[in-house]
């Protein structure tokens, strides 16, 4: 299977990022900068995509978002 497609992956993804979340160490605007667009994005009416009312597209963005994050952050603080 497609290490991108795993749920094995994507479970630890965000078991990271709701670790890096309570960490006291990461700054409430370093959490914000992850918070904020994916609410956002979740909130915001689906003007554009063809199939209204279906979360794929948020999800999708969630996990390439929390992705991005949970790797920045882990940088950013030296957290493992």
């Amino acid at each position: 299977m497609n290490k991108w497609l795993s749920l094995r992956r994507w479970k630890q993804t965000f078991s990271r990022v709701s670790v890096l979340l309570r960490h006291p160490q990461v700054s409430a605007r370093d959490k914000l900068v992850f918070l904020i667009p994916v609410a956002l994005y979740w909130v915001l009416p689906d003007v554009l995509v063809p199939i209204p009312f279906m979360p794929i597209d948020d999800i999708v963005v969630t996990m390439l978002a929390a992705n991005w994050f949970a790797r920045w952050m882990e940088r950013k603080y030296d957290i493992h």
